[in-house]
This record gives structure tokens, sequence and C-alpha cells, in this order.
């Protein structure tokens, strides 16, 4: 207890009657202890922590205040700069605000403060942190007392832990303004200063903070309501595990203001919680995944290395090339001529013929001419020639027409002849004339403004006959393979760019990936599956899950039977084309099969019997083919799936 009185009377009584040694003198005292201050600064000087210790003790049992603070305002005074911030963020808030009185008792706006040394800019920026605690739900305040703590800790950025503490400052000052998801979104990750910290344990709080902005981000920018919703639980999950680590921490100021941070950001994203609430699923999902059909508009996603090829090829070039797009059956060179023409702008136009609808053309080349015109004129809209006209003299006719169409064209056609190999086709059932590819050659060099485009399965050099021959000086070849990870991800999670309600966790995607190595239509045939298992679990079965795809999910749709029966066009047409060409195709893929890592040269050549030069031989038409691979010295089958399929043969 606090008595003058008492005090004073006890060294009375002690002088007076020495006996009385049960009568002490009071511990707590408010005057001046006789070389306090000159111990407290000499203990500070030898061990500053030990002096600390020491000086929490004295105030525990005695009011010395002012010795204290005089002790501690020496020592500071007398510290080297190495060790001066790291020894301020020591001191305890009571510390701080009786060093600032000693500095400058009559302050009285914030905006007139004036650092004159180091030690003096470095004590406010500590005490405007601890400040923050006396102003709990006093937004305008909190802000300002980080505004001031940047200024003084801007003034020793160069002193050790100085650029820490700047950075620190500035960073927790911008997530605390963030209070809202669209500002939380935008936040940028703080620079970390090299090692060592002073903050360390802060620094790694903050982590959690930064996670937090890339989800909000998610959460902000997604088209899919459930990558929003899966976000919005991670970053919830982070705040709840930031809460928990805090707790266990030393309550630095610093970590006080990450704790308010998390509470302002938590409101804030439970705010989001409840809007997304609403968007449940709630009626079948409709199915976006096209397998089979050519993919446009907004579904077509990936193909930017081709497409720039066409785009330089018809639009920045002085006069159309002509080109062949090959690949195997399903990688999508239909869906790149269909969508092609949306990007060659007004004065290119792009007529598609199917060569497929051609069936056996029992009328010849003039049937065949026929089709062609078909689409030109629906393209140019120029009445076609009568079907008499092609059908008794075609080559002359359809010539003729063409120069009309060339006379009329602004700009440039593109005639866009898809599945090629129809031709070969009719050409060896006799069906049309083998003149007919001189027949074309000639058409491709006629006019600079009429260009034509090939698709099919082969370069033009692997087509087996003569008559083929004189392609080769006349177009350029482009090959279409598979589709990069990035677009394969971009097709599976926002097909279409629409508001597609179903989320696949990364791993799920990683999966598909190198189950179909990229294979458009092996994608959406997977992607097709797991909406439709969905939709069936759901609604049909009235049973709950998560809107998000698994690994698990990929791995029951392609474990299903139906799923390489649903397949069966590509597979089927991968395997035929193997049959075409080098001899041994079949034979090396059949060997292949059971082995995912792949064989080696010398392993094959053994397996299957056959020559060095052979095998090479095939060995390069299935490469060319998008069908094997060489890697690390092994030959494997690419497509995963595909391998699978061929063990179940």
């Amino acid at each position: 207890m606090h008595r003058l009185d008492d005090w004073l009377i006890n060294i009375v009584l002690y002088q007076l009657i020495p006996s009385k040694k049960s009568r002490l003198v009071a511990h707590i005292t408010s005057l001046r202890l006789p070389h306090l201050s000159s111990q407290l600064t000499n203990w500070l000087l030898l061990d500053w922590e030990s002096g600390l210790y020491n000086i929490n003790q004295v105030l525990a049992y005695s009011l010395q205040l002012f010795a204290v603070t005089e002790a501690i305002n020496r020592a500071l005074a007398k510290t080297p700069p190495e060790q001066l911030l790291l020894r301020l963020s020591q001191l305890s808030p009571e510390h701080l605000e009786e060093l600032r009185y000693v500095w400058e008792e009559n302050l009285e706006s914030y905006s007139n403060i004036r650092f004159d040394t180091p030690y003096h800019a470095a004590l406010y920026g500590f005490w405007e942190l601890y400040k923050i605690d006396d102003y709990w739900g006093e937004e305008y305040r909190k802000r300002g007392c980080l505004q001031q703590a940047i200024k003084a800790f801007y003034e020793v950025r160069s002193w050790p832990y100085g650029e820490e503490m700047l950075t620190l400052t500035q960073t927790l000052a911008a997530f605390l303004d963030a209070d809202e998801l669209v500002t939380i979104a935008m936040l940028q990750s703080p620079a970390i200063p090299p090692p060592p910290l002073l903050r360390y344990s802060t620094w790694e709080a903050l982590d959690y903070l930064v996670s937090i902005i890339q989800d909000a981000r998610v959460i902000q920018r997604s088209a899919s309501p459930i990558s929003r919703y899966f976000a919005l639980n991670q970053a919830l999950q982070k705040l709840k595990t930031l809460s928990e680590k805090t707790n266990n921490l030393l309550q630095d100021a610093d970590i006080k203001i990450l704790r308010l941070i998390a509470t302002y950001w938590e409101k804030s994203l439970l705010r989001v919680a409840e809007k997304l609430k609403e968007n449940s699923i709630t009626e079948h999902v409709r199915n976006p995944y096209i397998v089979g059909n050519p993919v446009e508009g907004k579904r077509f996603v990936g193909r930017e290395d081709v497409m720039r090829q066409l785009e330089q090829f018809w639009i920045m070039d002085h006069q159309l090339q002509s080109v062949v797009l090959y690949g195997h059956r399903r990688m999508g060179k239909t869906s790149i001529l269909v969508n092609v023409a949306n990007r060659l702008g007004s004065q290119i136009q792009l007529a598609y013929v199917n060569l497929l609808r051609l069936g056996d053309s029992p009328q010849g080349v003039g049937e065949v001419l026929m089709a062609i015109c078909d689409e030109i004129s629906q393209t140019v809209k120029l009445t076609p020639p009568a079907d008499t006209d092609l059908l008794n003299l075609p080559y002359r006719t359809f010539e003729r027409y063409l120069k009309q169409v060339e006379a009329k064209l602004e700009g440039g056609l593109i005639i866009a002849l898809d599945e090629f190999e129809k031709i070969e086709d009719l050409i060896e059932a006799g069906k049309i004339p083998i003149d007919f590819m001189g027949f074309l050659r000639g058409l491709v060099q006629m006019s600079s403004k009429v260009g034509f485009a090939f698709a099919g399965l082969h370069t033009l050099e692997e087509m087996t006959a003569d008559y083929f021959q004189p392609f080769f000086a006349s177009v350029i070849p482009i090959h279409v393979g598979f589709q990069e990870r990035a677009a394969t991800r971009q097709i599976l999670a926002n097909p279409a760019n629409e508001d597609f309600p179903l989320d696949y966790i990364p791993e799920a995607l990683d999966e598909i990936y190198a189950l179909t190595h990229g294979q458009p239509y092996l994608v959406q045939l997977v992607g097709f599956q797991l909406v439709r298992g969905y939709n069936d679990f759901v609604f049909e079965q009235g049973r709950s899950r998560e809107p998000v795809f698994t690994v698990e999910d990929v791995e029951a749709v392609i474990n299903n039977p139906e799923f390489f029966q649903g397949g069966r066009y590509y597979f089927d047409g991968v395997w035929g084309q193997a049959a075409r060409g080098a001899e041994g195709q079949q034979t090396i893929v059949r060997v292949l099969a059971p082995h995912p890592e792949g064989l080696s040269l010398d392993t094959l050549a053994q397996s299957t019997g056959m020559n060095d030069a052979d095998l090479q031989k095939a060995l390069n038409t299935l490469k060319r083919h998008d069908v094997v691979e060489e890697t690390q010295g092994n030959w494997r089958i690419m497509v995963e799936l595909f391998r699978r399929w061929v063990l179940q043969q």
C-alpha cells in the first residue's frame, strides 16, 4: 500500500527503538531510491534481456517508474545502432509511452512530429503500433496509428531491421484497409526482407493472409459458383488456423493487428458465403461437353499455334496459301476449320466441305464438284452451276464457276475440304479419275484470291499413290497434335466460359490430362461422363454429394466398361490407322501396351521380331501420328486411355 506517513513513521521508530526489528519499511513508495536508476542502467548495458527482467521485477513491487524510465532512456542512448530496433521491440507498451513523454511531453499534433534522432523515430514507430489496442472499434484512429508508424519507420529504414519494420507496417496498414472482398483480392503480396528477421513469427502468420488473397481472387473472378464456394471454404479454414496459431504466440502489437485484420476479413467472407448459398444446384446440370461433333464458338479453346499460322497464311500474306491440316482422328481438325472463319475478318470467307457426306458418289467426279459448289454458293451467295452441267462437263464447268466467284470476291475465299482421305478412297474405288488430283493442283495455283485447306489423317507425302505427288510443292503441312495442359484445364473447368456450377480439384484435372495427354475427343468424353454421372447420382438416385469432381470420380468414369464403348470411334480409328502405311505398327502397339513406362528399342526389336530398318520406319510413322513417343530412351504409347483400350482387345 502506498502510505507515505507509514514510511516516515517506520523510519523514526527504527531510529528511536532499534529493538523493533519486526517493523519494516513499506515496500511500495514513489520516492526515488538512491542510485536505483544507475544500477538499472548498468544491468541493461551488461545484459539487455536480464536487465529488462530486473526492471519488471522492480515495477512489480515498487512505484519506481521514474527511475526505470530514466534507466531505459540512458541505456538506449548508449545502444549500438545495429541493436536499437531489436531492443525497442522488446519493451512493453508502458515503457514506450513513458519514454515518449520524456522526449516530448507537450506533443499536440502527430502531423507536426519531427524526428531528431533515429532512436526517437523508432521509439515512435513501436509506440504507435501498440496504441492500436486503445482504439478497438475506432477505425479512423487505428488507421492513423499505422500511418504514423509508417512515417516513423521510414526514417530508420536503412538501419538493421528498419526496412523490415517499414514493410511490415505498410503491409498491415494495407491489409487493415482491405475489409471487403474486392479490396482483399486487389492486395499485393509483400516483399519479405532477407533474414535475420525481427518479427519472424509475424511474417509466418502473414503467409496465411497472403494465401487468402489468392482465394479472394478466385472468389471474385471465377465464372463458376462452385469454384468460388471451394475457395471461400479454404479461406475461412485458413483464418481459423491463423487464429489458432496466433493464440500460442506472444501478443506483440503486430500480432494483435493481424488478429484484427483476420476478424475483418472473416466478416467479409461470411457476407460472401451468404450470397453463395443462394446459388445452390437445384436441377440437372446441362452438360456443356461435346462428344463427336465439332466444338464451336466459346467452347473452342486452345489451338492458338495453329490459328496463328492460318491467320498468317490467310490474312497477313499477299496471296492465300493452301495448307493441309493433318493429325489422327478426333484431334480437332474439323473444329479448327469451323472456327477459323470467325478470325479471318470480313474480307476472307471460308467454305467448309465435309467430304464424308459424298458417300459412294455414284455420279463420279461431277457429284464431288457439285457438293463443293453447293458450299461455295452458300458462302459467297452466288448461284451454283446446273447439276447437269457439272455431271456432263465437270472440270470445265467448275473452273468457270470458280472464276465467277473470284470476280465477285472483294477479299479472298478458302475452300476447306475436310476428311480428305475420302478422295483417295473414291479414286481407289474407281469412282473418280486419277487426274482429279492434277485438276485440284491447277485450281490451287489458279488464283491468289482462292486458297484450299485440306484436312485429314496424313500428310500428303504419306498418300500411297503417285497421283498425290503434284501437291507436294503447292501446300504447307500443319500438324494438329494434342492440346496443351492449360487448354485442357480450361476446357474442363470453364467450358464455354459459362456459369458452370461444377468444379474439379486440381488433382482431378491433372489426372484427366495424364490419361488423355490432352486428346480433345477424350477430354470431352471424360467431362461428359462426369457430368452425366453427377446428374444421375444427385437427381436420379436422390443422393447428396459435393459438386466438385475428384480423382476418384475420374477413375470411376474410365473404369466403367461403357466408357471405352462410348469412345470406340476414336480408339478404332487410331487402331485402324496403324494398319495402314508402314508394316508392323499394330504389332508394336500390342507389345508396348502392357508397359506404361515403355520399352527400349532393343527390347522392342526382340519382342516384335522386326529388323532394325522396318522397326524404325514403323516407329517413325506411329510417332508422326501421335501414337507413340520416345522419352529417356524408351518408346511408350502416348495416350494412357488408348494403351488401356489395346490391353482389352
